[in-house]
């Protein structure tokens, strides 16, 4: 049985990631931070399909505690899946914050930094050891990292998310003498809970952004959860160190 691990895989991109990866026949583990209830909506619709998954709590944010939840992870595969590797690492937890430049505090970057950049990257490097050769990682990224329609205040978190763009192609060149692919995801608008809903608490921004998107719409979770799973899937084989725009069309 080949396993992926979802960080942030209790909602939205991560969620639909999770549930697309089932279909694709991963078993799925799923890490949350303070959302237990999705993450137990995610293992009911996996297991749904027929599939397996279980989740464990994770902070991105808390780089310390990475060597414990390795070694929680390597245990729980072990438990469930009879096997000391997993095939697939999807990078996803992620939060959102904009603020202007003479508003930017130094809490504010030290925040979105611990989640956006400096997590993924201390991560990967914990559970290197457990990644199978051959195995898949991806990087949920965001389309503010393009050099078209840059929105006024995200200069940080757009700045942290074109790291993890440059970071993705970095790992891809040093993980490729273990077969290891890494790419990158770039979602556009897409409904899910990032800045608390923002959707949900101003539908008023939706229209605006659909009218930007060449498809007509903004992005659903599905939508970018179904790139993820193709490109941890041996269909994207060919596929390393690139970065993957799903985003409709955003801004053509």
């Amino acid at each position: 049985m080949s396993v992926a691990v979802i960080i942030g895989g209790s909602a939205g991109i991560g969620q639909a990631a999770a549930v697309a990866a089932a279909r694709r026949g991963f078993g799925v583990v799923v890490t949350y931070r303070q959302h237990p209830e999705g993450a137990d909506e995610t293992l009911r619709a996996v297991k749904e399909l027929g599939g397996t998954a279980v989740a464990l709590p994770l902070d991105v944010g808390d780089v310390a505690s990475f060597g414990g939840f390795a070694e929680r992870l390597r245990e729980t595969v072990a438990a469930t899946w009879q096997t000391d590797r997993i095939q697939a690492l999807v990078n996803n937890a992620g939060i959102g914050e904009s603020a202007m430049l003479g508003d930017i505090t130094e809490e504010l970057y030290e925040r979105l930094h611990r989640v956006l950049l400096k997590g993924p990257l201390f991560l990967t490097q914990a559970l290197a050891p457990l990644l199978a050769d051959g195995a898949a990682i991806v990087n949920t990224s965001s389309s503010s990292t393009k050099a078209a329609g840059l929105t006024p205040g995200y200069s940080v978190y757009g700045s942290l998310k074109g790291g993890l763009v440059v970071l993705t192609r970095y790992l891809a060149k040093e993980l490729a003498g273990r077969g290891i692919r890494v790419n990158s995801v770039s979602p556009g608008p897409t409904r899910t809970r990032l800045s608390d809903d923002a959707f949900e608490r101003f539908p008023e921004l939706i229209a605006p952004l659909a009218a930007r998107t060449a498809l007509g719409r903004i992005g659903e979770p599905d939508d970018v959860g179904a790139v993820i799973a193709f490109l941890i899937s041996d269909d994207a084989r060919w596929i390393t160190g690139q970065d993957i725009e799903a985003s409709g069309g955003y801004d053509l």
